[in-house]
């Protein structure tokens, strides 16, 4: 049985990695920052989910979901780190804070995670760091440049970070979706448009 931490299960993608681990009969903590957005989760899933309150940008609260997960289970195998957001707008429209926000969220968050993670996965001698990144890590196109700065800057990370924990017997994928459907786009943010 796999123990996961997963980040941003309460729709899209991390929703799916949360149910298809559990129909497995994996153990997952669940996070979201709406805890009431996990109760179908609860209730479907009973102990074999932990749903936990989660806003990743703030860097104590992920340490302290972290350990809170690795107590409750006694083991972490899989981090998943999912939660992201998109921000639309060109880059002169762009302001300072919601160029942070999006950085915050999409990178600083899976850092946070990954460091709270590591010392656990290094005393099992081994676990799996899943980072989900996106085609925009990897390409860019006009409207986007903070979501793409946010997964470029999550790929690099990720890449030197696989070669640092390679010792450990850890594992780092990066997970690079194209287009598919969920309610990103109903989610993602619009910056302000020029005058």
């Amino acid at each position: 049985m796999t123990v996961w931490f997963i980040t941003g299960t309460s729709r899209g993608l991390g929703r799916e990695f949360a149910i298809t681990a559990l129909e497995r009969g994996d153990l997952v903590a669940a996070t979201a920052r709406n805890l009431g957005d996990l109760d179908d989760l609860a209730e479907k899933f009973g102990p074999a989910v932990l749903p936990l309150r989660l806003d990743v940008t703030d860097r104590a609260a992920a340490f302290a979901a972290v350990e809170h997960a690795h107590d409750h289970f006694g083991r972490l195998d899989v981090v998943v780190n999912n939660a992201g957001c998109g921000q639309y707008g060109f880059v002169e429209e762009l302001s300072e804070t919601e160029l942070r926000a999006q950085m915050d969220i999409n990178f600083f968050g899976a850092v946070w995670i990954t460091q709270a993670a590591l010392p656990y996965l290094r005393a099992q001698r081994g676990g799996h760091l899943i980072q989900v990144s996106s085609i925009g890590g990897v390409t860019a196109f006009p409207n986007l440049a903070g979501y793409h700065a946010s997964k470029w800057a999550l790929e690099g990370f990720s890449q030197s970070l696989a070669q640092e924990v390679a010792p450990f017997g850890i594992k780092v994928t990066i997970v690079e979706p194209g287009g598919f459907s969920t309610d990103w786009v109903g989610s993602a943010q619009q910056a302000d448009r020029m005058p």
